[in-house]
């Protein structure tokens, strides 16, 4: 497990499966997007070479969450709750700075790129489980945020969602597989967080230097349904296409 775009390539060139977490709010909202039936193009920029990309693939592109849409284009933003409500939208291009990014930088890695978060963070390790217990390498790269200088904000949000889906994938290898699962001590604090805060989710998240910035701008609502605990059942997968589409779930044991 390590943070943000540096972090995610330097782990995920090892790797078999590298999974994206980034709760408030890129893998949210592209689960929730997943979840409406929509492929989820992500993209590093948004400036006109997002609005060049989503025209070449005939696709939607998802606006800031203070931005307003074009004439005739569908509400399609950042906002997890707004895309909860996206009708007749077959595909979108959704830029962000920090899990959008990490996913099409590590397009090229080599690893399957998987995006998690709380609302799928169970789909997620039970199509990790079997994997693992075949021997793969998983690297789990929680995006964080931005400074304004563009460093590095860890975001504790996003160290639990990580911790989440790797607690979810302990329990499931050690069930499944006597040899169970080795974790990294860093993969082992993001599972340790979780399970700390585990009872007390939703407040947490809502209480997060994140949640309150989003709270006080008026979107308590997306925090909300971030904290949405294994809600969703699917599991978004980037394709060879540079889309992410659910790669479906085996059926729970």
């Amino acid at each position: 497990m390590e943070w943000g775009p540096a972090g995610g390539t330097a782990v995920a060139a090892g790797a078999d499966v590298a999974v994206v977490v980034d709760v408030l709010s890129f893998t949210t909202t592209l689960t929730v997007a997943v979840e409406r039936g929509m492929a989820v193009h992500p993209f590093a920029w948004r400036d006109e070479r997002a609005a060049q990309h989503a025209a070449e693939l005939d696709a939607v592109l998802a606006v800031g969450r203070f931005e307003q849409p074009s004439a005739g284009v569908a509400a399609v933003s950042l906002s997890p709750a707004a895309m909860s409500r996206v009708e007749g939208v077959e595909r979108i291009v959704l830029p962000s700075p920090n899990g959008s990014t990490i996913s099409a930088a590590l397009a090229g890695s080599g690893a399957t790129v998987v995006g998690a978060c709380l609302r799928n963070r169970a789909a997620v390790a039970r199509w990790l489980a079997p994997r693992v217990a075949a021997g793969a390498v998983v690297a789990v790269v929680p995006a964080g945020e931005r400074w304004p200088d563009g460093s590095l904000r860890p975001a504790v949000e996003d160290l639990w969602g990580a911790g989440a889906v790797l607690a979810e994938l302990v329990d499931l290898v050690m069930t499944g597989a006597p040899g169970g699962v080795g974790l990294s001590a860093e993969a082992a604090f993001a599972r340790d967080a979780f399970l700390a805060v585990s009872t007390t989710l939703a407040g947490s998240l809502a209480d997060c230097a994140s949640g309150r910035e989003l709270a006080a701008v008026g979107f308590a609502d997306d925090v909300a349904v971030s904290a949405g605990l294994d809600v969703s059942d699917v599991v978004p997968v980037l394709g060879e296409d540079g889309a992410f589409r659910d790669a479906g779930v085996p059926t729970q044991p």
